[in-house]
């Protein structure tokens, strides 16, 4: 047997407005449903939880509600904290410290927390939920960042090219033997490659 956990990372969300209540866009109400249709077409799932991020728990929701549950939140799951201020940070400000931040995984900008105590944080959830569900299957409502962080803990191919490369909302299901990630998986990218194969089919 094996634990398999679902990393979801949050759908489209507005650019402005706090960085905990901040919802989703139309497009991320949208693409939060295929999000559940993927998961529970295929998937046995046990346990759905999420950073308490708004956009990011609206992401999970309904398929918590699929299995008759409520999200589970837990607070270190949040993103990770690049300044004291609650706003988003526009790219323009985010990327130097992104890049500087998978340089030394102990940078941080003033106010803000660095790579390495993100990590540290929500490792730890995540360490706790392979042991209480061992040999489920768990759905983790996340970020770019911090979901980035928790893979690298495992692999360190996983970096800032990877973060760039990832998409609103995606998905990787990660399957573990006890502590130890065997296989990764990037199941959005598959079922948008199959989506846009069906648009061609039918513009022919």
């Amino acid at each position: 047997m094996s634990t398999v956990v679902y990393m979801v990372r949050h759908g489209e969300s507005p650019k402005e407005g706090n960085e905990r209540t901040r919802g989703l866009t139309e497009k991320g109400s949208m693409d939060a449903l295929q999000v559940t249709e993927i998961l529970k077409k295929d998937k046995r799932i046990d346990v759905v939880v999420s950073s308490p991020y708004i956009r990011s728990i609206l992401t999970v929701k309904e398929i918590a509600e699929q299995i008759g549950h409520k999200v589970l939140v837990f607070e270190d799951l949040r993103e990770r904290n690049f300044s004291s201020k609650e706003r988003r940070l526009p790219d323009s400000e985010l990327l130097p410290i992104l890049e500087e931040s998978f340089i030394d995984m102990n940078y941080f900008f003033e106010g803000g927390e660095s790579n390495a105590d993100c990590q540290k944080r929500a490792i730890s959830v995540f360490k706790e939920l392979l042991d209480t569900y061992r040999d489920k299957e768990i759905v983790i409502g996340t970020h770019g960042v911090v979901m980035t962080l928790m893979m690298r803990y495992f692999d360190r191919t996983y970096d800032l090219n990877f973060l760039l490369s990832t998409s609103k909302p995606d998905i990787y299901r990660m399957e573990f033997n006890e502590q130890q990630l065997v296989h990764v998986e990037r199941i959005w990218e598959r079922v948008k490659s199959v989506k846009e194969r069906v648009f061609t089919v039918k513009q022919e």
